[in-house]
Order: C-alpha cells, then structure tokens, then sequence
C-alpha cells in the first residue's frame, strides 16, 4: 500500500505529482528544489546556499515520513551545470555521517524556476 507524504515544512509541488511517497518501508521523494518553503523563493543565488536548501528541504520530507537522513539510500543529483559539482559536493558531504548513500550525479540543460541544484531521494528502513 502506498502513503502520499506531504509537509508544509518542505516547497508544495509545483506540478502534479506528490512531495514523497512510501511503499514497503521505503520513501521515494520527488526532486527538491532551492526554495524556502516560508517565501516562496531561492534561499540563495550560490550554489552552496542552495544546496544547503535542498537539504533543509528533503530532511523536512524525510521527518514528516518518520524517516531520518541516515535512511537515505540513493540520491539523484541534478546540477545546471558541471562546474557547480565541487562546491555542490562539498556541502552535499556535510549532511551524511561515515555511510553515504549511492548517488548519481548529471548536470541538465535547465531546471524548474531556472534553479542551480535538484536533488531526488530514495530512503529505507
């Protein structure tokens, strides 16, 4: 049986598809977005800044589920460009303890609201 997650601590979809749901012990989230869920708005124009959000935002989705950060198995990471992955990684590496989950990293043509960093998230218990 699947379970819809939604929490007004992390951005409302912004298309039709849900924030995350689990299935089976596992939580899928939808790519999250730099945005302040308070504002409505880019917690930042740097890359860093965002990245930072993203997290914010998937560890609101992640607590709503019952789930914490070290549930997390898989990341998809969806960069604007190439160049950003460094610093991007930088910060990504402060948000995991010794066991990193897998990750796949590609950096895209655009994304949504023209947006540096994506991040989808696949957690289990």
């Amino acid at each position: 049986m699947k379970k819809i997650i939604a929490t007004s601590q992390a951005p409302a979809a912004i298309g039709p598809y849900s924030q995350a749901i689990e299935v089976n012990n596992m939580l899928f989230i939808s790519g999250q977005l730099p945005v302040d869920p308070a504002t409505g708005e880019f917690a930042s124009d740097e890359i860093k800044g965002q990245t930072e959000q993203v997290f914010r935002n998937i560890k609101a989705v992640l607590s709503e589920a019952g789930y914490r950060i070290d549930d997390v198995v898989k990341t998809t990471v969806f960069l604007s460009d190439m160049s950003l992955f460094a610093e991007m990684n930088a910060v990504y590496a402060t948000h995991f303890g010794d066991t990193y989950p897998v990750r796949s990293t590609v950096a895209v043509k655009d994304l949504p609201k023209k947006a540096l960093v994506e991040i989808e998230t696949i957690a289990a218990k």
